[in-house]
């Protein structure tokens, strides 16, 4: 139905574009802003609920960040975000600055350093969907459709799936109706449109969510993750400070009961905090390449520094063990998710970073090295598919191809993780553990898995919480990747 576009609009009154040169200045003018304008929205929609005026529109936009350059500034060609490539005008849209003010304050920050030039804060021309300034708020509930007398689409502006897409990220649109280029990857009606996804899939809310997210395809590893957790509140020199599971349960006392949900959402989320959001997530993800290609879509607009994915797969090779690990420096891409938003042609390359904080993690946690570590890790391809009993067809094919690729373990979920990372410039890495070998006749049925196998893989969750702790220590500008930016980039991260 289309909405009723004869009616008066009614808005907060008009703010003139103020320049900053100072980040946190300009982030309190973004906060503002958000504020009244969300403000105005609730409060109209709460007069109107309550029997009020229905003869008007009511509008209020998603504050703006407006940048300009004439100058080809020489920027340290190390850096891979934070500045402007070339002479231009900038923009983005923001949403929920209060849950994005560190990494807004840094990103602009970096932008005023690299460049000496000021930033410009006003409302944008990109309504806020009364959806979204309701979104978390305890304090008001929207109703169904159906509700109301009126729809809600003829009084206020509703999500535009139009306009909410990965444009920017698949370098499908370079300029915005007003010729500026983009200053971020994402628009503020994207983000939070996986704002509210995410609080749907997760139980939890986003701003839970730590800068460090590992993902898996198994219950043990969130029992893992959460004694873990424990002990980590246990200890007043761990720098953790608070455990939360699906639900928003919150807790600092490490002996504290987490009430059970009557029903577990998608994708249960767990999250080991510290200050700045240093802390660690864990996300079980489920089985499959849809689920992974879901839970990066929406947690990319988090800015996470770096996501991981930890968990079981079938190991191609008889040489390997059960309870073996893989660390993946290349990916076979069968998992056809991501096709449309990245061709099959693209690599995605493995980060040395990454790859060097895994290798060390295993190192460490096994205390094994050099060629004794070999025994019980071995790096490769990793094959990602879409058919979880692809053993049930003519393996003839499959087979060969995962012969031709130096494939050595098959899974079906990590390209798809490290895929979407590429795509939304994300560190990404893959360390699984061998839980069968259908190749060889070792299927994944009770009562085969070894001693050894249970220790590996009560050891693996412990590699990938170190392997995070090693990357919280780099600078972000080291774990953040020039592989990962493509010719001409957004400023910020």
């Amino acid at each position: 139905m289309t909405p009723n576009t004869s009616l008066s609009i009614l808005a907060p009154e008009d703010v003139a574009p103020q320049s900053f040169t100072d980040a946190e200045a300009a982030v309190d003018c973004l906060e503002d802003l958000y504020s009244t304008a969300t403000g105005f929205l609730i409060d109209a929609f709460n007069r109107m609920a309550a029997g009020g005026r229905t003869d008007a529109r009511y509008r209020a936009y998603y504050p703006e960040i407006r940048f300009s350059t004439t100058r080809h500034d020489k920027i340290d060609s190390r850096l891979s975000f934070g500045h402007v490539s070339e002479p231009g005008s900038y923009a983005t849209t923001v949403t929920r600055p209060d849950l994005f003010r560190y990494y807004l304050r840094q990103q602009i920050g970096l932008l005023l350093h690299n460049h000496g030039v000021p930033v410009i804060i006003a409302p944008s021309n990109t309504p806020i969907p009364l959806h979204f300034a309701m979104a978390g708020r305890g304090d008001v509930q929207l109703p169904d459709n159906g509700d109301l007398a009126l729809s809600l689409r003829d009084l206020f502006d509703v999500p535009d799936l139009a306009t909410t897409n990965d444009d920017i990220v698949n370098g499908e649109r370079t300029h915005d109706a007003n010729g500026a280029r983009p200053l971020s990857l994402f628009s503020a009606q994207r983000v939070d449109y996986s704002l509210a996804r995410l609080a749907h899939y997760t139980a939890t809310a986003p701003e839970h969510f730590q800068n460090h997210i590992l993902f898996t395809n198994y219950q043990f590893y969130v029992d893992e993750f959460e004694a873990f957790a424990r002990a980590q509140l246990r200890d007043p020199d761990s720098g953790y400070t608070a455990f939360v599971a699906p639900g928003g349960v919150e807790i600092t006392d490490p002996d504290a009961p987490i009430p059970p949900l009557a029903r577990l959402p998608q994708m249960p989320t767990y999250h080991l905090k510290r200050a700045k959001s240093a802390g660690i997530t864990l996300v079980n993800i489920g089985v499959g390449p849809s689920n992974a290609k879901t839970a990066t879509d929406h947690i990319a607009v988090l800015r996470p520094h770096a996501w991981l994915m930890v968990g079981h797969c079938a190991g191609l090779r008889n040489s390997q063990a059960l309870g073996d690990f893989v660390l993946a420096h290349a990916y076979l891409r069968e998992d056809n998710v991501l096709d449309a938003d990245l061709p099959i042609w693209v690599p995605i390359p493995a980060l040395a970073e990454i790859q060097i904080a895994l290798q060390d993690a295993v190192a460490q946690v096994t205390q094994l090295e050099g060629f004794a570590l070999k025994q019980i890790m071995r790096t490769g391809t990793v094959a990602t598919i879409d058919n979880r009993n692809w053993e049930l067809r003519d393996q003839s094919g499959p087979v060969r191809r995962l012969s031709q690729s130096r494939a050595v373990a098959l899974d079906m979920e990590s390209a798809t993780i490290a895929a979407n990372g590429f795509r939304f410039r994300v560190p990404y890495g893959t360390l699984l553990c061998v839980s069968d070998k259908p190749l060889h006749g070792e299927l994944k049925l009770p009562g085969m898995a070894s001693s050894f196998y249970k220790t590996q893989v009560a050891r693996h969750l412990q590699i990938g919480i170190r392997a995070m702790e090693l990357l919280r220590d780099m600078p972000l500008e080291k774990i953040h990747s020039r592989k990962l930016r493509s010719f001409s980039e957004t400023a910020f991260l």
